[in-house]
């Protein structure tokens, strides 16, 4: 676990941070799978959103 992901967990978990704050931190500070563990929801990129696709 990196030094970012402990970063942006922290701020989700404690509402500093929405789901799409998240969203935008993936590719920056975390990975898409990173996204999913601490949302729990399925990153979609948002070119291909509605798609059905992950990214």
């Amino acid at each position: 676990m990196s030094k970012n992901y402990a970063k942006v967990k922290r701020y989700y978990d404690t509402r500093l941070w929405s789901v799409a704050m998240v969203h935008t931190a993936v590719g920056k500070w975390i990975t898409a799978e990173e996204y999913t563990t601490i949302t729990g929801q399925t990153y979609e990129s948002e070119d291909n959103e509605g798609g059905g696709k992950t990214k």
